[in-house]
């Protein structure tokens, strides 16, 4: 029986770049948590610890950090894109690169509100802003190689008081749910979309994705969490047409109505028990039937 190297990559995880970019008392703020993960030529270091292929990961956060000087941070799928290719492109021995980056968002605090601070003209102060995480993947063979970008978002926490329901589902011997018409429905959305190729508006499409994403949520009567997912990856593939996937992960975030009979209470779906585990989760693709298939694109 022979035993072989399998596939393999290496490289820096989680390297956190805030680059704070000042036009006069004006500053401009992009928060990033940065990953690079290179594979090529490594067999060597593997089978004999011979490193003249390897780029240190060490190396590798100094060039995000590097890029972040040079070039700026913009939309987080670009700066993928500029890692990517660099690496790539730069060392022989490096044939694919994968980079993700994730953005956490500030907001301004505005100085309007206390002129005896002395602050109009410094705008340089922010809170920490929403609770969903944008995100992109990129892999690169290098400027002149195969190329895919997957963008998204994560911890986007919605709800919609009513108007969803769950019932006729399969009952068993040990099934005790009962049918409702009218439920809470709660979830924690981590969506992903691929983009036809690496030419996008990077900033409207992720608007309107995200747009979309809870319009459809709140738009669609839902009979069961599968729709409402279903409902929403469609209204993004309808409306961004440079889009043509996109997976979604929902937990079901369960509110259960709360008993107050003991007390001589009735409960018209005003008060809830919100239950943080275990829960449902469900997850699934949709996608447009004429989508190039990408093997790399979500690994």
């Amino acid at each position: 029986m022979a035993i072989v190297l399998g596939p393999n990559r290496y490289g820096k995880a989680e390297t956190r770049v805030v680059r704070v970019t000042k036009d006069g008392g004006v500053h401009r703020i992009k928060d990033c948590n940065v990953s690079v993960s290179l594979s090529g030529d490594m067999d060597e270091v593997h089978l004999t610890g011979d490193n003249a292929a390897v780029l240190p990961t060490d190396t590798q956060k100094n060039t995000v950090f590097a890029f972040a000087k040079k070039y700026g941070v913009g939309e987080i799928e670009e700066f993928a894109l500029l890692l990517a290719r660099h690496f790539v492109d730069s060392q022989p021995t490096i044939h694919h690169a994968r980079v993700e980056v994730e953005e956490y968002s500030w907001e301004r605090i505005p100085v309007e509100d206390a002129p005896h601070l002395g602050l109009r003209d410094k705008q340089h102060s922010f809170v920490r802003g929403g609770t969903e995480v944008r995100t992109a993947l990129v892999h690169s063979d290098g400027s002149d190689g195969d190329e895919s970008v997957v963008s998204g978002l994560k911890n986007l926490v919605v709800l919609n008081s009513t108007g969803s329901e769950f019932y006729g589902y399969i009952e068993d011997e040990y099934t005790t749910l009962a049918p409702t018409h009218d439920r809470i429905l709660a979830t924690e959305v981590t969506a992903q979309w691929r983009h036809r190729g690496t030419d996008s508006s990077w900033g409207r499409s992720y608007r309107d994705a995200r747009r979309c994403l809870l319009e459809a949520f709140a738009e669609t009567h839902s009979l069961s969490l599968q729709q409402t997912l279903y409902q929403m990856g469609r209204r993004v593939l309808n409306e961004r047409r440079e889009i043509v996937e996109v997976r979604m992960a929902m937990p079901n975030k369960h509110h259960f109505v709360v008993d107050l009979s003991p007390f001589g209470m009735d409960n018209d779906n005003e008060v809830f028990f919100a239950a943080d585990r275990p829960y449902g989760l469900i997850e699934g693709a949709v996608l447009n039937d004429d989508a190039p298939q990408v093997p790399n694109a979500w690994i």
